[in-house]
């Protein structure tokens, strides 16, 4: 589980022990859930970025000139 996954689930339990102890309208219960609404929507958005470019795509980079990154075109 990452960081963001961990602190998540540490803020979910924050929030049911504010709603529960202040009531559920209460002003310290919603931002209990906004944040954790904040927080997921970090989650997600790590998720969905471009994914890391793998280790010959980095080599490539750094080495146009090898053979193994030569691009032939048609």
């Amino acid at each position: 589980m990452s960081n963001i996954e961990k602190e998540i689930e540490q803020q979910r339990e924050e929030a049911r022990e504010v709603c529960g102890s202040e009531g559920t309208e209460s002003q310290d219960c919603a931002v209990a859930w906004d944040t954790v609404e904040e927080l997921q929507a970090e989650y997600a958005h790590q998720r969905s970025e471009k994914p890391k470019k793998t280790s010959l795509e980095q080599y490539c980079d750094e080495n146009p000139e090898a053979a193994e990154c030569r691009v032939y075109d048609d």
